[in-house]
């Protein structure tokens, strides 16, 4: 074992099988095939002299030497990781990237920006997850997560890069059959569209309301509460980027705008760590940088014809 010869590959693939509980899972995490997964387990326990993992019918559990290299492992390919980035050019980026982003904002807001920094880092493969399922960031193997609302407590690092403003709306059918609430406390009596069992907040000056509201539907996904609300079921307490088309047709009415919903945010949130890899810092310099533009489709646009310097950069300038 002392004279092992172990690939930075193999450690990165055996802690993948490890986290995930099993071939199958790491080769999706990784993005190539299972024969590949196992193929880099088998060199590496060769090159080891010992089992790292006991296979079961359902999966991968570390055997007692495997979970104490697995945390070896972990550690040695962080400190890899850091010292390629302290000899890659500055700006160059290279590896995996593992994204988790909401299904309802993430396809229409945030895969254009992933896609010029695709563009702009052609050594980089970037795989993200598309989903409104929260998604546990360590143990399903992300790198980051962009996530939109107002963040819970917990271990892990966030970054506020944009805001997101909302209203609380209602269909005119609706409001004609039932009224429309005029203070926090009104909304119980009234139909709530809903993801779960959320809060709805609201601002009366500078003191925050919170509310419990009822409703018979509900959805995890943001443009189905809008079609709820268009079609007269219901309250809905959403994003502007979903309700203003709505809003602006008259399809949808603005209701109780004397208790404005508090600002929430688009957020990269990470595993604790002492820094951020570069490729995350990048990612999230592009997003503050798009977000937060008043037309960032056509300034994707513009940086799609400038060319490429050899830092991945365009040359545009500000």
């Amino acid at each position: 074992m002392g004279n092992a010869n172990l690939d930075t590959d193999d450690l990165r693939t055996f802690v993948e099988v490890a986290d995930a509980g099993g071939v199958s899972q790491a080769a999706r995490r990784l993005g190539v095939s299972k024969s590949i997964v196992s193929r880099r387990l088998l060199r590496l326990e060769t090159e080891l002299g010992v089992h790292l993992l006991a296979r079961t019918t359902r999966g991968a559990v570390l055997t007692e030497t495997g979970a104490t290299f697995r945390d070896y492992a972990v550690r040695v390919s962080a400190e890899i990781d850091v010292a390629m980035e302290t000899i890659l050019p500055e700006g160059d980026l290279r590896g995996r990237l593992r994204i988790s982003a909401p299904l309802t904002y993430g396809p229409a807001h945030i895969a254009p920006i992933l896609a010029e920094m695709a563009r702009r880092h052609p050594r980089l493969s970037i795989q993200t997850c598309y989903t409104d399922r929260f998604v546990d960031l360590v143990a399903e193997g992300y790198d980051c997560a962009i996530r939109i609302g107002y963040l819970q407590d917990s271990t892990l690092v966030a970054r506020r890069v944009a805001p997101i403003l909302g209203k609380l709306v209602a269909s005119p059918d609706y409001i004609a059959a039932h009224g429309a609430p005029e203070t926090p406390d009104e909304i119980a009596h009234h139909e709530a569209l809903m993801q779960g069992t959320e809060a709805w907040q609201f601002m009366d000056g500078e003191k925050v309301i919170s509310v419990r509201p009822q409703g018979r539907f509900k959805a995890d996904n943001g443009v189905a509460l809008v079609a709820a609300a268009v079609a007269g079921l219901g309250l809905a307490w959403l994003p502007d980027d979903f309700t203003d088309e709505h809003v602006a047709s008259g399809a949808l009415v603005p209701i109780m705008t004397r208790y404005p919903l508090p600002a929430a945010g688009v957020y990269v949130v990470r595993p604790p760590g002492q820094h951020p890899a570069r490729k995350i810092r990048i990612l999230t310099e592009l997003l503050i940088e798009y977000c937060n533009h008043p037309n960032p489709m056509a300034a994707l646009a513009q940086a799609r014809r400038q060319p490429l310097s050899a830092s991945g950069r365009t040359g545009l300038v500000g």
